[in-house]
């Protein structure tokens, strides 16, 4: 990925909002995740796919449960797309990446979307050794 900017669908964007809503609501609240979906070579997202958060402390963290990812892989291979990168939520938190984002973070040139219940947005490109913040244009 070479662009400082992801051009994100307002539609997905409503649909990342909604899903961290959900997840907020949890007692105790619950970050949520998924795979977002479009051109990796645009840096643009049209779709995203929800999949389980499978951490053991969901409340603070993120786990794609692996069999739905691989699911989530496919269903977007099938429909000719390509996987830009992943989303989850910061239920109690600021939109930037944690310690455990950090540490998790396994794939280089992908976007990692971070969504809080209020709806803020912020996107970053994982270089492999940091993660470099990208704007956001919605359309």
């Amino acid at each position: 990925m070479t662009s400082s900017k992801l051009t994100l669908a307002a539609a997905v964007r409503d649909e990342i909002r909604s899903h961290a809503r959900d997840g907020a609501a949890r007692d105790p609240p619950a970050e949520v995740c998924g795979v977002l979906v479009g051109d990796r070579t645009t840096t643009t997202i049209s779709d995203s796919l929800p999949v389980s958060n499978v951490a053991d402390e969901p409340r603070v963290a993120y786990e794609l449960d692996p069999a739905e990812t691989v699911g989530a892989f496919d269903e977007v291979k099938a429909a000719g797309d390509e996987v830009v990168g992943f989303y989850h939520s910061h239920p109690e938190s600021a939109p930037i990446p944690s310690a455990a984002d950090r540490e998790q973070a396994s794939w280089p040139g992908y976007v990692y979307l971070i969504c809080t219940p209020d709806g803020r947005l912020t996107a970053h490109e994982w270089t492999g050794d940091e993660f470099r913040e990208l704007d956001i244009a919605i359309e």
